[in-house]
């Protein structure tokens, strides 16, 4: 930055004091000019930073002094610039006495570049104006003015690319760092509901459901018609049809491997291997045989697969003994009806039933009330059932009705498949009964003084969950359970008689 130098005649204090505050609004004028520019080539040095080349910005300036014989002109030139000031003034004779106002010390000449207006005049004395009467509108002598210069922006040298320079390659995004997952422990797969058991081999007769086209027998709706002959008479004793549970049932009794074994003797009767049978069985002794003459009793051993069943079941003083029944292995697998395969030796005369057909085939048990559902068919006893004729799977009969449309041990009725049993609103009890009898049907086994099913004999639970409110038969008696079952949509399936 130049020196700013300023020369007033002692005559003219006055206009002295004009000329002085002009140029030194002018010198402060242009000191913020210079300051600016200097800012500006601080920033484009450091906007480039990066080239090969320092820009540098040369500032100079020059000053003439144009004299006349009636004025002095000060033309401030400013080097690069595309113009100059020139100021003049009126010439009066040289000073006796000069005087330097506005100095700039050496500290304002480094003033930083930037620095706003102001920066670098706090040097300059202010004098008071006084009036010269002589001449007041003429400046005193010239002054000379370092005015600083324009500064001309240099454009930026690029810099030179190595062509051998590795171009950058490109920034694959950072996979996540494995996140530690808390091992999921496996859900078992949900187990499926246990079924209800059911004796016999699932294709068993008794399990099996019989084909929708399962061709009817010719004598259908004449046996079904004296079939509900019988059972609207008996409805008029309100007395029957009915369910047996508690007397001329069947109680099974379940026993585990380890149960004491003894000998029930065979009575009435001759048969060594039924006897070689029933030399070693598990019967409870406390076991106590159905209500009723024909005193039946079933003996179950699953971890054996065995079974034994006896009709005229009693205990004396000297054991147990038994009139007639019957044992079977591999029950699990056992067709359900007995014969050669029920056991060593076994004949087709074995079983307490009077048609060879197992008196546990059939029974409403109580595991199959308690589900609420039964799956298998079901087993009743008729008045009138045909004599000397059987219908498989029954291997026998003791019917001595000589009626034509009476009923062979053996035949095996079902409900119309297309019967809408909802329609009906029966009560929960009769309704298991009949979705039982459309699925998979109802089989004659014996011959009794009634119609009568066959519901399990709960003596060996001692308890008695058929009777009251909330009983198996919902507060109601047998009877009257069965008053609403549909038996007029029995249809009876083609037999093969023997």
């Amino acid at each position: 930055m130049s020196m700013l130098s300023l020369r007033c005649s002692p005559a003219s204090r006055a206009r002295l004091a004009m000329i002085c505050a002009l140029l030194l609004g002018a010198a402060l004028m242009v000191l913020s000019f210079a300051a600016g520019g200097a800012h500006a080539a601080s920033s484009h040095r450091r906007a480039g930073s990066g080239s090969t080349h320092t820009q540098r910005v040369v500032a100079s300036s020059r000053q003439s002094t144009a004299t006349s014989k009636h004025k002095t002109c000060v033309t401030v030139h400013v080097k690069s610039a595309r113009h100059a000031k020139t100021v003049c003034s009126a010439k009066r004779k040289p000073a006796t006495k000069k005087k330097r106002v506005g100095k700039v010390s050496p500290k304002e000449k480094g003033a930083p570049a930037g620095a706003g207006p102001g920066v670098g005049s706090e040097g300059l004395e202010e004098q008071s104006p006084v009036v010269d009467p002589e001449d007041p509108g003429l400046p005193a002598d010239p002054a000379e003015v370092a005015t600083p210069a324009e500064t001309v922006p240099t454009e930026a040298t690029p810099t030179e690319t190595d062509p051998t320079e590795t171009k950058p390659t490109e920034t694959k995004r950072a996979e996540p760092p494995p996140t530690e997952t808390t091992p999921v422990k496996e859900t078992p797969p949900p187990e499926e509901p246990v079924k209800p058991f059911r004796f016999f081999a699932p294709t068993s007769f008794w399990n099996a459901t019989p084909a929708k086209e399962a061709p009817l027998d010719p004598t259908s709706s004449s046996v079904v018609k004296a079939l509900v002959e019988e059972v609207n008479a008996e409805e008029l004793e309100k007395k029957a049809p009915t369910i047996n549970t508690t007397s001329w049932s069947v109680p099974i009794y379940t026993v585990p491997a380890g149960q004491s074994n003894v000998r029930v003797k065979l009575v009435n009767t001759v048969s060594p291997a039924l006897q070689a049978a029933w030399n070693v069985v598990p019967l409870p002794a406390n076991a106590k045989p159905a209500v009723g003459s024909d005193a039946h009793l079933v003996v179950w051993q699953p971890s054996k697969d065995l079974m034994w069943e006896f009709w005229g079941l009693n205990k004396t003083t000297e054991g147990w003994q038994a009139s007639w029944g019957g044992a079977m292995e591999h029950v699990s697998a056992d067709v359900g009806v007995y014969g050669p395969e029920a056991w060593s030796g076994a004949t087709v005369d074995w079983g307490a039933s009077a048609s060879s057909l197992p008196i546990a085939g059939g029974l409403i048990t109580l595991e199959d009330l308690e589900q609420g559902k039964i799956n298998h068919a079901l087993a009743i006893a008729v008045p009138n059932v045909r004599e000397t004729t059987y219908a498989l799977p029954a291997k026998r009969t003791d019917g001595y009705s000589k009626e034509a449309f009476s009923l062979p041990e053996g035949a095996h009725l079902v409900l119309e498949p297309t019967l809408n049993l909802a329609s009906l609103h029966l009560s929960h009890f009769t309704l298991m009964l009949a979705e039982a009898a459309q699925k998979y049907g109802i089989f004659v086994r014996d011959r009794a003084a009634n119609v009568a099913l066959y519901g399990q004999d709960p003596t060996p639970t001692g308890n008695e969950p058929y009777g009251g409110s909330h009983g198996f038969l919902e507060g109601k008696a047998a009877w009257q359970q069965l008053a609403s079952f549909p038996w007029s949509h029995l249809e009876l399936l083609k037999m093969e008689l023997h």
